[in-house]
């Protein structure tokens, strides 16, 4: 209990004495590394648009084949998502979000046994975390959420699993207007 009081109080600290290093109208691209809780690592690649401080889109595509499929049997799946993300505090270094994604999610079983299992689904996500923007254009976001839409083998994969947490570590390109 000390310590989740002592990294609030950091937090709170960060979150009133610094400000943005956030910019407006830019692109974040970088990699995303994603845990399904109970089942596979997925990574991948991610980017992001500022439309305004506040808010920004962006598109995400990570695989277990870059993940727990890369050197095991695991099962291959994919996901490739758009989403919306809310920023608060948009000023400080240390922002909480708020993000939802909608894409799709397939997998492949890879044996014809498996070919009458459902192995492709939409997916309907909501996460929430912090980001943090450091002085030079690197950002880092932690966050957990929930798979709306998932499966249970009869009715949609039994591998789309409800909660999930992620991090993403993004490279700012480049700044497309000037305030």
């Amino acid at each position: 209990m000390k310590r989740i009081i002592l990294l609030f109080l950091v937090c709170f600290l960060i979150l009133t004495t610094k400000k943005s290093f956030g910019q407006l109208h830019t692109i974040d691209i970088g990699f995303r590394f994603q845990k399904t809780v109970d089942l596979y690592y997925e990574n991948g690649i991610t980017a992001q648009y500022y439309l305004t401080r506040r808010w920004a889109i962006g598109a995400s595509y990570y695989t277990s084949k870059l993940g727990s499929a890369l050197s095991s049997n695991a099962i291959k799946q994919d996901n490739l998502v758009a989403s919306g993300t809310y920023f608060f505090l948009p000023e400080k270094a240390l922002k909480p979000f708020l993000r939802g994604s909608i894409g799709y999610f397939a997998a492949n079983y890879e044996e014809a046994v498996f070919d009458n299992l459902p192995n492709s689904s939409a997916i309907l996500a909501a996460d929430a975390g912090l980001a943090y923007t450091f002085k030079i254009p690197l950002k880092l976001s932690l966050s957990i959420g929930y798979n709306a839409i998932t499966g249970s083998g009869d009715s949609g994969p039994g591998t789309l699993y409800p909660v999930f947490y992620q991090t993403s570590i993004t490279w700012n390109l480049s700044k497309l207007s000037t305030k």
